[in-house]
C-alpha cells in the first residue's frame, strides 16, 4: 500500500519560496501528505539573512531556528485541515542536484518551488536553478512564481500533444481538480510545424474520454502561427486559466521553453504556477 503523499519543498527565505511553502502546504492539506521543507546552506544567504536581523552568532544555528519556526508555522496553520506531517531538513551541497536527489531518495511525489521568473536571471528567460530541476527531476515538479500567493484554482489548463502518457497524466490532473472543484481545459495548440486537423483532434479525444472521470473538463483545438509556448499563452490568457499543467518527456517540446530563443514577451511562466508532470 501506498505510503502518504510526500511533498519536497525547498526554502531559502525568499518571499517566493515562501510562496511555494503556502502552496506545498495548501496541497499537503489535500492530499493528507507529509510535507518536508529543506534548505541548501549558502553562505551569501546566510550572511543577507543575519545583517537583516541582527544577528552576529552561528549562522548554521541562525538558519536553523528560521526553519523551525517557519515548520512551527505551517504545522499550526495545516495539521488541523489534514497535512499529516511538517518537517524541516538541511543539506548542504548544490541547491540543483541536492534537492533533485533529496526528492528521490525519499520517494517525494511532488516538488513545490518557487522561482524569480525574469526578475532573477539576466542571461536565460525562465530561470536556471528552476528550469534545472524541472528538468533534472523525475518527480513532478511545481513552480510558483514570484507575487503569486495562494488561491482555490478555477481552472487548468493542461497543455497536451495527444501522447499515450496523457491518459495517465489527465487522472492526475482530474484527482487535483477535485479537490478545488476546479474545471480542466486539456488544450492541444497547434501551429503550422503541428497542425492537427478537426477530424484527428475528435479521434484523439474520443481516445482520451474513457480515462477521464470527471464532468467539468473542456477539450479544445487551437491554432496559432507562433511557437506552441506563445499560443500556449494567448489561451491561458484568454480563457482565465489559474494553473498551467504540462507533461514533460526529455527534449521535447517543454524544454524549448526554456530557452533563449522564446519572445521574451512570453509572461505566462511569471504570472501563473506551473504543474510539470514528469511521471506518467
Amino acid at each position: 500500500m501506498k505510503k502518504n503523499f510526500k511533498i519536497v519543498c525547498p526554502v531559502d527565505f525568499s518571499e517566493c519560496s515562501l510562496n511555494a511553502v503556502e502552496y506545498a502546504a495548501r496541497l499537503g492539506e489535500k492530499y493528507r501528505a507529509d510535507l518536508i521543507l529543506i534548505h541548501v546552506p549558502d553562505k551569501e544567504d546566510y550572511q543577507k539573512l543575519a545583517s537583516t536581523d541582527g544577528h552576529s552568532g552561528d549562522q548554521y544555528a541562525f538558519i536553523e531556528k528560521k526553519l523551525e519556526s517557519l515548520v512551527e508555522t505551517v504545522e499550526k496553520e495545516s495539521l488541523p485541515n489534514g497535512l499529516v506531517s511538517c518537517q524541516k531538513q538541511i543539506k548542504e551541497g548544490k541547491i540543483v542536484s541536492t534537492v533533485v536527489d533529496f526528492a528521490t531518495e525519499n520517494n517525494a511525489d511532488l516538488i513545490v518551488l518557487g522561482t524569480e521568473g525574469v526578475n532573477e536571471f539576466k542571461n536565460n528567460y525562465i530561470g536556471t536553478k528552476a528550469s534545472k530541476i524541472v528538468i533534472k527531476s523525475s518527480i513532478d515538479v511545481f513552480v510558483i512564481p514570484r507575487k503569486v500567493y495562494f488561491k482555490p484554482p478555477r481552472k487548468y489548463v493542461y497543455a497536451t500533444d495527444y501522447l499515450e502518457e496523457d491518459k495517465v497524466a489527465i487522472q492526475k490532473i482530474v484527482e487535483l481538480a477535485g479537490f478545488f472543484d476546479s474545471e480542466i481545459d486539456v488544450v492541444h495548440v497547434s501551429s503550422k510545424d503541428t497542425s492537427i486537423d478537426k477530424s484527428l483532434h475528435k479521434t484523439m479525444v474520443a481516445e482520451l474520454k474513457p480515462f477521464v472521470k470527471y464532468e467539468k473538463v473542456n477539450f479544445v483545438l487551437k491554432s496559432y502561427r507562433d511557437e506552441p509556448g506563445l499560443g500556449l499563452e494567448n489561451y491561458l490568457i484568454t480563457a482565465k486559466g489559474d494553473i498551467l499543467v504540462t507533461l514533460s518527456k526529455k527534449k521535447d517540446w517543454f524544454e524549448q521553453i526554456f530557452t533563449n530563443n522564446l519572445s521574451k514577451k512570453m509572461s505566462y511562466f511569471i504570472n501563473k504556477p506551473l504543474l510539470v508532470l514528469k511521471r506518467a
